[in-house]
Order: structure tokens, then sequence, then C-alpha cells
């Protein structure tokens, strides 16, 4: 899964035929390829009239949700999301990532959620690694770093994440 689904669609290819692409290649007749691509658009909230749309016809969050069909139609163990949802406003977000987990949890699947969002990370992770110049400083059960967390560099971006001071979140609440 990519940070910008749209980079990796192919503009001339309908959505139906970029999912339906590689259980053909593994053998998969067009047909029953396609039938899974409209299960899948179904599953993901799109449903199966965007087989025949091209990407561009789609918003980011929308994209998004293809991409995890099109994730999901070669039947993987393993999901890897690098950045799925950095590029979506806060409410697409939430409805992305609450579709992630339910597709986690309905194709038991484990997930490599890479993201710089230690509040998506916490969201969407059972364990969390945090990577300072490409090595792992802290790895741990999620609540257990988050909550405790024994690098500096850890630390620092937890006390980087912004919060509402108490006078804004007072003058949010009138």
């Amino acid at each position: 899964m990519f940070q910008d689904p749209y980079a990796s669609l192919n503009p001339r290819h309908r959505i139906g035929s970029a999912i339906a692409q590689g259980p053909i290649a593994q053998g998969l007749s067009k047909d029953k390829a396609l039938a899974r691509a409209a299960e899948l658009l179904q599953l993901v909230g799109l449903g199966p009239e965007a087989l025949d749309r091209f990407p561009h016809e789609f918003s980011g969050g929308q994209r998004q949700r293809i991409g995890i069909a099109r994730a999901l139609a070669m039947e993987p163990q393993l999901l890897v999301a690098d950045e799925p949802v950095s590029a979506l406003d806060v409410s697409v977000q939430a409805q992305v990532l609450k579709l992630f987990a339910e597709v986690r949890e309905r194709f038991q699947l484990a997930m490599v959620f890479i993201t710089h969002d230690l509040r998506v990370a916490g969201e969407m992770c059972d364990h969390i690694a945090v990577m300072q110049r490409g090595q792992i400083v802290e790895y741990g059960e999620t609540a257990k770093v988050l909550a405790d967390p024994q690098h500096a560099y850890t630390r620092t971006l937890i006390e980087a994440q912004p919060r509402l001071s108490a006078a804004a979140v007072e003058a949010v609440a009138v």
C-alpha cells in the first residue's frame, strides 16, 4: 500500500482491470478476477460500479480504498502500508484507518504500518518500532512504548505532537 495510490495506477486503465491484473497474472481467469474485484470494491465501500471508472475519477480517500482492494486481490498474509493515510484529511483518515482495522481482522492479516504519526501508530499497531536515521532505537508493545518511552528520540517525538492548550480546548467547547 502506497502513500499516493494514484501514482501506482495506470491512468489509462479502468479500476477493475487494475485490481484484476495481479490475480490474472497468477492464473485466475479474467471473469473470476473481475468478479473478485467487484466483491473487493464492495468490501471497501466503493461498489462494483467503480470497476469501469478511471483513477482520476476518484478522490484521494477513494483511491486509497482502491489500493486496499488491489492489495487484497492477491490474498496476502501480510500487508505493508507505507504512510497510507498521511495525504488524507483527518475525517477521511479515520474512515480509512477503520477500514484497515476491519480488513486486518476479517482476513486475519499481519500488517507492517509505516507512519510518522504516532497517533496513527497508537491506533493501528500492536507493536511499534521507533526508527532514527534508519536504526530501530526502541521497540515494544505500542501502549508501553507510548506511555513510557525509554529512548530520548521516542520521548522527543511524543513531546513534538501537537496538543491543544487548556485555553484552546475551552474555546472550542464554547
